[in-house]
């Protein structure tokens, strides 16, 4: 099984606990730092802090729609957050540390999917991984936005 990356890295200026109380927070702030038109629904199915949460998202993208059901865990509570869609072959990782003595965050945005066989396999792993990056860099400026609105 072929697994497509795509990673997006940025330095914020926030605290980390401010930056992963937003990754984990699926009722307003994570919503809010979604990319639109990409992500134009999620819906809490159960929970909506952290671990336990099961959301449910609709994703349009190169003219396709993607429905996933995602469960979230924190396999290091405060640093990692991770979404996974195991169906779909679709895992999200939100990666916090700090920097300047707390004072700043980098957070690096991870997608891994399972790509495709054959023909449209290929075609996946040379179009997803720009394109995928372009939407993390568009949520982590988002993420930078709200967070410098006091919003987070």
């Amino acid at each position: 099984m072929t697994i497509i990356r795509a990673e997006a890295t940025r330095t914020v200026a926030a605290a980390p606990e401010q930056v992963y109380a937003v990754f984990r927070d699926y009722e307003k702030a994570h919503p809010a730092i979604l990319p639109k038109p990409y992500f134009d629904e999620l819906t809490i199915e159960e929970g909506g802090q952290g671990a336990g949460t099961v959301v449910r998202v609709r994703m349009k993208a190169m003219g396709v729609e993607n429905n996933y059901l995602l469960t979230v865990s924190e396999p290091e509570p405060g640093r990692r957050l991770v979404e996974a869609d195991p169906k779909a072959g679709v895992e999200t990782t939100f990666l916090v540390e700090p920097r300047d003595d707390g004072r700043t965050s980098q957070v690096t945005i991870t997608i891994d999917t399972k790509a495709s066989t054959g023909v449209s396999g290929l075609v996946e792993r040379l179009i997803l991984p720009p394109f995928s990056r372009r939407i993390l860099k568009q949520e982590l400026q988002l993420l930078a936005d709200y967070l410098a609105a006091g919003e987070g």
